[in-house]
């Protein structure tokens, strides 16, 4: 037996997750692959789906009543629309809590995922 990619499993984790945070996911998943689309897909941590170039840039956490977008070195991104609301007193990380009827600017989310590549690549 085949042991699933780890497209295969967030597919998975995706689709188990069955109400509004599975097409969120799902949607935050397309604009990463948007914004890097060499971007590598991993799952660590009991499931956790991770999305690495030259490094982690963010794990998509999944909780009863948000989802959580975690950027590694988020603490060192220039975020100028706030979309950073959580993890805000961290040295390293910062991240995104999106509740079930948060509006999402996928144009500054797709902004902040590719100045994460660039710091990954020391360009940032």
């Amino acid at each position: 037996m085949s042991v699933p990619s780890a497209s295969e499993q967030i597919d998975a984790r995706i689709a188990s997750l069955g109400d509004w945070r599975a097409p969120r996911l799902s949607r935050l998943r397309e604009l990463i692959h948007q914004a890097e689309p060499q971007v590598q897909e991993e799952v660590k941590w009991r499931g956790v789906p991770v999305w690495s170039h030259a490094g982690i840039l963010c794990t998509g956490e999944s909780y009863k009543d948000k989802l959580k977008l975690t950027f590694a070195k988020g603490a060192r991104l220039e975020d100028p629309t706030g979309l950073f609301n959580a993890s805000l007193d961290g040295g390293t990380r910062r991240a995104i809590d999106l509740f079930e009827h948060d509006r999402l600017d996928e144009t500054a989310f797709i902004a902040l995922v590719r100045a994460a590549v660039a710091l990954n690549l020391g360009k940032g």
